[in-house]
């Protein structure tokens, strides 16, 4: 399975932007999906979580109420929607997915990445 994040760029701030993951090689029904993102100098860190059937998500506390995890698995693809972003998002934002079809954060798949720059 290979996953492919696109959408990122460049907004300012208050903006928004929609990234999407798309598998090949498999299906990505199989799997929990997870947005993680990592800003310069600080860790990796998880975003956000969708189960295979999305029916089931959750998300980390600086992103709650401004970002949105959906999937359609019959286009392969996992989306995030990120509104009224800050300085505070900007990073490198990668897709993986998980080895379960809940989200159990252990990773079977990472995507390249994809970058996100959030300045005025």
């Amino acid at each position: 399975l290979q996953l492919v994040e696109a959408g990122g760029g460049w907004v300012q701030p208050g903006g928004s932007l929609k990234l999407s993951c798309t598998g090949s090689g498999g299906t990505l029904d199989h799997y929990a999906i997870a947005w993680f993102r990592q800003a310069p100098g600080k860790e990796r860190e998880r975003v956000s979580c969708i189960s295979s059937w999305g029916d089931s998500t959750n998300y980390a506390d600086p992103v709650k109420g401004r970002f949105t995890i959906s999937r359609d698995n019959a286009k392969n693809t996992v989306y995030l929607q990120m509104n009224h972003l800050t300085s505070e998002d900007l990073g490198v934002y990668y897709c993986a997915a998980d080895i379960n079809y809940y989200c159990s954060g252990r990773i079977h798949s990472w995507g390249p990445g994809a970058q996100v720059t959030v300045s005025s």
